[in-house]
């Protein structure tokens, strides 16, 4: 009789549950855009330098051995890893929500009810004859093993499983974006010391002919062929041209550092080699197309692994409106006595319990979870676009970059070449009086200064070599 009263109940509070699951929010989409252009500049060759480890294509030793030291010992690198870790765990936690929660339960308490209460005046009333095992006070003493389980019959707690393994995965590729980050930023830092290093001997080398002619003019004006004037206006440049030895020389000490710090130790000297640095070579770079990048770039991968990520977030939230059955289970032993629990089968306690469960009024708190994650899903597909935008706009820079800073180098070459000759001349011109003091000045400043550019060109070549490497996904394989 009492289970014909409760199934009707039953019913009438699943086919509720079941009504308010009904009326779920929308999904909100938006059509994902991963076409990008199909050729760089139209080459439709599909050779691709990021399929090139760094040490092949860094074949300076002492630039490797910088970036051997920085992969082992980078501090970013480290505090990346551990968040790979802590992702790792993260599916552990999401996984063990899939499985039953199993716990062993002992206790061992005693209780003394008073005798005008209900309890204590059962108790009164019964009659116990002396020698009978009811203890006064009562003991309670058990063991058991309890289980409680969610039954995944919307697939929530699977999916959310999933999520955590394509956050793990990004956090990979995170990883790999911070790798080529740090070869591409060492290598940078690299070419940026030859280049001061190469200014800083131009300086001492342009110290030593201001000097000459600052003894020429001295000798002049002895003979009373010059006047104080020149010897001051060489003597200034002289000055000039020392102050901005030094100024390398604190340039070169914070690449030096800055170099230190990317490997992780504390200032010593960088080891680089004595070759001129403008005979350097850069790295000839085969971009492939751009479908490549979606491949080949860990931000993308990255970024594409979040958007996944958040696809199964929503679906998450969804579920949260469906009913969620929960089961329990226990079994173990308990008695008034310790002597008593080994006693079967009155020892014995077992229960089995299901309860469905759902959202049916006041689900606000449901719907702004639900409403978060499909922004964050819309924003996962936002940053995945324009991700692969990035990626494609810097490679185009730098293809550019490198074709303009070739045709400058030959121009700043050929310019770096007449000023020098005019050195030359223009001394010669000064001592048989046919030019004065302000050409020589003149002509030594722009000498000067158009050797640092031609330097500093070089540098931006190679460095323009190394960012287009890093754009096109090379340097973490």
């Amino acid at each position: 009789m009492y289970k014909r009263r409760i199934y009707p109940f039953i019913g009438v509070l699943g086919i509720c549950l079941a009504t308010a699951s009904c009326r779920i929010p929308v999904v909100a989409t938006r059509d994902e855009n991963r076409s990008v252009p199909g050729t760089f500049g139209g080459s439709r060759d599909t050779a691709n330098s990021a399929a090139v480890q760094w040490r092949n294509f860094f074949t300076d030793k002492d630039l490797a051995s910088l970036i051997d030291t920085a992969l082992k010992n980078n501090q970013e690198l480290m505090i990346t890893l551990q968040e790979i870790g802590i992702a790792r765990n993260d599916i552990r936690i999401r996984k063990g929500r899939i499985l039953p929660a199993i716990g062993l339960k002992a206790g061992a308490g005693m209780e003394k009810v008073g005798r005008y209460t209900s309890q204590g005046a059962g108790d009164a009333s019964t009659e116990i004859e002396p020698g009978k095992e009811m203890p006064d006070p009562l003991g309670d003493f058990g063991i058991a093993a309890q289980a409680n389980w969610e039954a995944d019959i919307w697939k929530k707690l699977r999916t959310a499983k999933k999520a955590a393994v394509a956050r793990y995965l990004a956090t990979v590729e995170g990883k790999n974006f911070v790798l080529t980050n740090l070869v591409a930023e060492v290598a940078n830092s690299y070419y940026e010391l030859l280049a001061l290093d190469n200014q800083l001997n131009i300086v001492k080398q342009n110290i030593g002919l201001q000097k000459n002619a600052l003894g020429i003019i001295k000798t002049q004006k002895e003979a009373a062929r010059a006047t104080e004037l020149a010897v001051q206006k060489f003597q200034a440049e002289v000055l000039k041209s020392q102050s901005l030895e030094f100024e390398i020389m604190q340039q070169i000490r914070e690449t030096e550092n800055r170099i230190n710090l990317l490997l992780g130790r504390y200032p010593e000297e960088i080891t680089r080699h004595g070759e001129s640095f403008l005979d350097l070579t850069p790295q000839a770079v085969s971009t492939g197309i751009p479908s490549q990048l979606l491949l080949n770039r860990p931000d993308i991968q990255k970024a594409e692994l979040e958007l996944t990520a958040a696809k199964l977030d929503v679906k998450v939230a969804r579920a949260e409106f469906y009913p969620s059955l929960g089961i329990s289970a226990g079994i173990g032993l308990q008695a008034f006595k310790p002597s008593y629990l080994v006693k079967f089968p009155e020892s014995l306690l077992y229960s089995l319990a299901g309860d469905l469960a759902g959202p049916l009024i006041n689900r606000n708190a449901i719907k702004a979870e639900f409403f978060n994650a499909n922004a964050r899903q819309l924003q996962a597909m936002y940053n995945y676009e324009r991700t692969i935008l990035n990626a494609y706009l810097e490679v185009s820079t730098q293809l550019s970059n490198i074709s303009n800073l070739g045709k400058s180098y030959e121009l700043k070459s050929q310019q770096v070449a007449a000023l020098t000759r005019s050195i030359d001349i223009s001394n010669d011109l000064f001592k048989s009086a046919r030019a004065d003091y302000l050409e020589v000045l003149m002509t030594q400043r722009d000498a000067l200064e158009s050797k640092l550019e031609l330097i500093e060109t070089k540098k931006s070549q190679l460095n323009a070599v190394v960012n287009i490497y890093k754009d096109l996904g090379g340097g973490w394989k």
